[in-house]
């Protein structure tokens, strides 16, 4: 078994490049014109969702050949039946409609799942310009243009810790979906004592979390286990927790769901 330490600052730096890898192919589509397609269940594919998981399935075969692998776009028509105790989950383009749009929040995410809990995240904003990662057991912010000058300058070292805040007493500030906001969650917000509600795209809601700009996030609504294991991570690294209705943390590789989440409740 390829030993991958997620302590490494060699081993993160090799995923940090692939998800700017990614990310500098993802701007290249978003100056240049997207053609969007339906999937099966009716979501929006680009050319950089799949050029995306092509770069990151790439560069993991390298580095880690023998360690599982589940994208995004590849998990439908890849035939697999169950998960090992360690594997990646990816989504090259997380806030695929917010891309299309021309909006700037979305992200691409490569998490590292061990014995069902994420221990292992990247999360890059290609347009905002800012990188998070995981280290250890700490997360990391810093920005990083989506050039291939600032690639070849890569260097965690430039990055600051992040952590999570705690709630102020006046008031919370939540973070919402701005694509999928439901019922639901207006009626859970209805028993918070919210100071701010902010409207956000992808799994930048995680990180405003983790680097301490709000407090939570409810998701209720469908969310795939690719769309929050990295940012998941970032967040549990800051600081902060993820649990679903009932209490309990957020697991990942839940084959007899589809790979789907429950709803749940992140926050610092």
């Amino acid at each position: 078994m390829t030993k991958l330490d997620t302590h490494s600052p060699d081993t993160i730096t090799v995923l940090c490049r692939l998800a700017v890898q990614a990310g500098i192919n993802a701007m290249r589509h978003y100056h240049a014109g997207v053609e969007v397609k339906q999937k099966t269940d009716d979501s929006p594919v680009t050319l950089a969702d799949r050029e995306g998981e092509d770069i990151i399935t790439t560069g993991l075969a390298a580095l880690c050949p023998d360690i599982q692998v589940i994208g995004e776009e590849g998990f439908e028509s890849s035939g697999i039946t169950g998960v090992e105790n360690r594997f990646f989950l990816l989504d090259p383009l997380d806030g695929t409609k917010e891309f299309i749009n021309k909006k700037t929040d979305f992200t691409v995410n490569i998490g590292l799942i061990e014995n069902s809990f994420p221990v292992a995240g990247i999360v890059y904003a290609p347009a905002l310009e800012q990188l998070y990662f995981t280290l250890g057991d700490k997360a990391y912010e810093m920005g990083l243009a989506p050039e291939p000058k600032a690639l070849e300058a890569l260097n965690l070292a430039d990055a600051r810790q992040i952590q999570t805040r705690k709630p102020d007493e006046n008031g919370l500030v939540v973070v919402a979906s701005r694509s999928h906001r439901t019922p639901e969650t207006d009626d859970y917000l209805a028993t918070l004592s919210v100071k701010q509600l902010v409207s956000a795209g992808s799994s930048l809601k995680f990180c405003l979390i983790a680097k301490g700009e709000a407090d939570i996030y409810p998701r209720f609504g469908r969310t795939m286990e690719w769309d929050t294991a990295a940012a998941h991570a970032v967040l549990l690294a800051a600081g902060g927790t993820v649990v679903d209705m009932e209490g309990n943390q957020l697991t990942y590789g839940k084959m007899e769901r589809g790979l789907d989440n429950p709803f749940f409740i992140a926050r610092a």
